[in-house]
């Protein structure tokens, strides 16, 4: 089972050519799917149609050894649909009747919410409590999700006609909000030769259910100074523009421009935890700042609303972000960094 930085690197590339074989480009956005997994979070994908989002998330499926569920997200889907309901049932035997749950499709590994912004809020809200709470209640009985459990959910940025924006409490409970772009001419052409041809890929199955939970708790106990801590904090208290600097420090033009409500608590953790799968991932004996620089986009987007002049201008949540990563640099030196990170290693063992 992968416990140490050099297993998960290998079960990751190995997960990265499992993918390859089915998924052409898109790099950064398998690379944002599997840190979500590996920190035990939750991902929305945002793209056009076409940009095979859902097909990219069935594929990650396939290389795991778990189950899997997709939720094609309609107008007319309830609550129930989703996390299941109690039937009545008659025991041959005796001919009583007694009520008994039928689970529904929440109740696996990984689930595919698809176009989730297509269905109203009230079964938007059945997630929820799985979301966070990892368990269902129904009929006042607490049923618990499989582990580990992730949704990964989809949405089109550009139909908006029939769809039902996400409440913010459900937008916070996404790890990251990954955003999928057309590929380049050169993968297009390698995605036409494919989806023409009449070869199919055969998936392996990288890694199972045990396999994960030990990812995600050497994740969790890679170290992490407090320099490194308090420099994901800055960045995020920064977006909150209803609230005066730390420090006697200036908030960056665009922030204060173009953000009307800025991120909460649960950033500051998914920056801090998402930079920790980095580390991870590099080899990197604790976190450094370019490892919570590197997350700061996924994990910050969704959590910053823009008021009207950012429309009318035509600034995006991303450039707002961009803006906030020149202008905070870190307080503290290299040297000063280095010398935290010694001090964590040294408390670690």
């Amino acid at each position: 089972m992968p416990g140490s930085q050099t297993e998960i690197r290998e079960v990751y590339d190995n997960l990265r050519r499992e993918i390859g074989k089915v998924i052409v480009g898109q790099e950064e956005v398998v690379d944002q799917l599997l840190v979500s997994l590996f920190c035990r979070g939750h991902a929305l994908v945002v793209g056009v149609p076409g940009l095979a989002k859902t097909l990219l998330i069935s594929t990650i499926a396939r290389t795991l050894n778990l189950e899997f569920s997709r939720v094609q997200f309609t107008p007319d889907l309830m609550p129930s649909d989703i996390t299941g309901t109690e039937v009545i049932q008659e025991d041959r035997t005796t001919g009583h009747r007694e009520l008994a749950f039928v689970r529904g499709p929440i109740f696996a590994n990984v689930i595919l919410a698809d176009e989730i912004n297509r269905t109203p809020p009230k079964t938007q809200a059945a997630l929820l409590e799985a979301m966070q709470e990892r368990h269902v209640t129904i009929g006042g009985t607490r049923h618990d999700l499989p582990n580990p459990f992730f949704v990964l959910a989809t949405q089109n940025p550009i139909e908006q006609e029939g769809t039902y924006p996400l409440p913010e409490a459900q937008l916070d409970r996404f790890m990251f909000q990954i955003l999928v772009k057309y590929p380049d001419a050169s993968e297009e052409l390698e995605i036409v030769k494919r989806s023409t041809g009449g070869k199919s890929q055969e998936i392996a199955q990288v890694i199972d259910d045990e396999g994960i939970r030990r990812i995600q708790q050497t994740v969790r106990e890679t170290p992490v100074s407090d320099t490194v801590v308090e420099y994901a904090l800055r960045l995020v208290r920064a977006t909150r523009v209803s609230e005066e600097m730390d420090g006697g420090h200036t908030r960056p033009k665009l922030v204060s421009d173009y953000v009307g409500w800025g991120a909460g608590p649960r950033a500051g953790e998914f920056m801090v935890l998402a930079a920790k799968a980095r580390a991870v991932l590099e080899g990197a004996p604790a976190v450094t700042l370019d490892h919570v620089r590197q997350v700061a986009q996924p994990v910050l987007r969704h959590r910053i609303l823009t008021n009207f002049n950012a429309e009318a201008d035509q600034v995006t949540p991303d450039a707002i972000i961009e803006n906030l990563l020149q202008d905070i640099s870190p307080e503290s030196s290299s040297a000063s960094e280095r010398q935290q990170m010694d001090q964590v290693l040294h408390r670690a063992g």
